[in-house]
């Protein structure tokens, strides 16, 4: 195993799960991707402009918002071993709706949309991979969607502690309440319960 391979172990094991790499994915693969790093409050990228790049996150904490009559709201958080990008902006190359902001030191490996395009071109395999990693995300937006029109402020954050408890260590309760889509009082009364 190269070095680069040591350093890339994280995402390999995340893309073996779904299928299997041959060598010629996997050197391929080293050749595109990039290692970028964002510091604490840095924007990966900015409402307005087209998501160019696919990401793996390696270390760090990022979120996805918008802004709604001056207020942010999150849509969502993504952490290590997950892929992240504006997946509207990414897929369409149309203009993104969302912010993507590190809210810690961050590193992630970058694969631009056109070498992406190529491995899926030349890689059965990594077509593959991509389609799975599509469906994955449609299920999880779905799930988010429901959970924001069906289940109750209580049953979200319940679903919140079971699924995603990490964050409540790494972001603030601000953060945690436009995500949950409710005010951080609402939020100090649920805690306050339990």
């Amino acid at each position: 195993m190269t070095l680069i391979q040591k350093k890339l172990r994280q995402l390999l094991d995340r893309l073996t799960e779904l299928a299997t790499l041959n060598e010629a994915v996997v050197v391929e693969l080293q050749n595109v991707l990039k290692i970028e790093q964002f510091a604490k409050d840095d924007f990966v990228l900015k409402e307005g402009s087209t998501a160019k790049k696919l990401y793996f996150v390696e270390s760090g904490l990022l979120r996805g918002f918008h802004y709604k009559e001056g207020k942010e709201i999150i849509n969502w958080f993504c952490n290590e071993g997950q892929f992240v990008t504006s997946m509207y902006s990414f897929v369409s190359q149309k203009p993104s709706y969302e912010n993507i902001q590190a809210i810690e030191p961050t590193t992630l490996y970058a694969i631009t949309f056109d070498d992406l395009q190529k491995l899926y071109k030349n890689y059965p395999t990594f077509d593959k991979i991509g389609r799975l990693l599509t469906e994955q995300y449609y299920v999880a937006l779905e799930e988010r969607i429901m959970s924001l029109q069906f289940q109750t402020a209580i049953e979200r954050y319940q679903s919140l502690m079971q699924n995603e408890n990490y964050l409540l260590q790494r972001v603030s309760l601000g953060m945690i309440a436009s995500y949950l889509g409710i005010s951080q009082e609402t939020l100090s009364r649920i805690r306050a319960k339990k």
